[in-house]
């Protein structure tokens, strides 16, 4: 019966919701600059009559509580910040802010969650308990939304015996889910280094320090922290993504820069890791005679889905979708600020079929071509809804 009804709110408020995605994602804004997204939220939370309270600034956590008798607490999560990417042009809604695009489908979560507000307000007098709506800001950029919001209390007052949070996935087909208990998604370190040499003619390497030469090296010493000190079981990944060495085709530079990302799935050997890389970092160019500055930007932990809560969001999900529809997910070596609720609380964080190849949407998040199967805001709203409901039973 509840499946029924849920499954109908859904298809009455998917065109609505659709609508909201749109006008999110045609008025995207960086991290930690949501005003507009934030203010859109409160506006449609007030036309619902759902009460709520500002956190970190751009922040909103609202409250919807059940008629029925239950001290029982759900939290679900949403996140509202886009990326500095320049969308491709000819979307009747694409991005009106140049530059700034919702390129990892938080404008999805956005919308979905107040999909989920509308449904779960309609249903108030058939359940117990209340569920907190948390849209975070800032998930794209250090420290992390989540963080914040949980200094601020976000997870008190009242504590949700669980949290819940989805998001898209263009490799699953619209109209599927994925689930994983257990670790799921990596940490995630920013590496900073700067080698400095003495730079001089090309043609004359006798006379500099060469901090082209001794970068190459740390590049290749550097694997030696995941191939040779990683423990095997515990995937680890380290990439450098920038370099830059500001010569010429005969002139050394007296220094390089070099950006990189550190992910792992374990919080002990991560720590351990950023000593051995520090040491490894000093001794080679050190030893080759330059100097450097080596940093460490330690970011979100590994995000770990809660056993029992995520089988119970799986087996919510087959009975709402049909197991056919329900994946297992593997390993996720990409970061989510999400992590921060999972150290703290029961989590379940699932994928959110967003892609449909026959129509080729099937671009990756984080690209200017990503796109979503709006088929998919339908599913998302209607089983987010059913989750937090059984939850609150279970």
């Amino acid at each position: 019966m509840m499946i029924e009804q849920i499954k109908s709110l859904a298809s009455s408020f998917a065109e609505e919701t659709v609508g909201i995605r749109r006008h999110l994602h045609q008025n995207p804004e960086l991290s930690f600059q949501e005003y507009n997204t934030s203010a859109f939220v409160k506006e449609r939370l007030d036309e619902l009559l759902i009460p709520y309270t500002v956190m970190a600034d751009t922040g909103v956590v609202a409250l919807i509580k059940g008629d029925l008798p239950s001290d029982k607490v759900i939290a679900l999560r949403a996140d509202m910040d886009a990326l500095p990417i320049l969308e491709v042009e000819g979307r009747s809604y694409g991005s009106q802010n140049p530059g700034v695009m919702h390129a990892c489908g938080h404008d999805v979560h956005t919308s979905s969650l107040l999909g989920v507000a509308k449904i779960l307000q309609n249903l108030k007098s058939q359940f117990g308990g209340t569920v907190k709506l948390i849209f975070q800001p800032g998930e794209e950029r250090l420290p992390g939304g989540a963080s914040l919001m949980i200094k601020e209390g976000v997870l008190q007052n009242p504590a949700p015996n669980a949290i819940i949070g989805q998001h898209v996935m263009p490799l699953i087909e619209s109209g599927q889910v994925g689930f994983r208990a257990g670790k799921y998604m990596a940490s995630c370190d920013e590496l900073f280094l700067t080698v400095r040499g003495k730079g001089g003619h090309g043609a004359q390497p006798h006379q500099n320090i060469d901090p082209i030469a001794i970068t190459a090296q740390v590049i290749t010493a550097m694997q030696q922290i995941v191939s040779r000190y990683a423990d095997p079981r515990i995937p680890s990944v380290l990439s450098w993504g920038k370099i830059i060495g500001n010569g010429a085709t005969n002139v050394i530079p007296d220094e390089v820069k070099l950006d990189g990302t550190f992910r792992t799935f374990d919080e002990a050997w991560r720590a351990e890791a950023h000593e051995k890389m520090t040491k490894m970092v000093v001794g080679v160019v050190e030893g080759m005679g330059a100097t450097c500055d080596f940093k460490i930007d330690k970011g979100y932990p590994f995000l770990v889905n809660e056993p029992q809560t995520t089988n119970a969001a799986r087996a919510h999900a087959e009975a709402y979708l049909g197991k056919e529809n329900v994946l297992e997910l593997d390993l996720w070596p990409a970061a989510e600020d999400f992590a921060y609720y999972s150290q703290e609380t029961n989590a379940c964080f699932y994928r959110l079929g967003t892609g449909n190849k026959a129509r080729g949407i099937t671009s990756a998040v984080h690209t200017p071509t990503f796109d979503i199967d709006e088929t998919a805001i339908e599913t998302s709203i209607g089983l987010m809804s059913y989750i937090a409901l059984k939850s609150l039973e279970g």
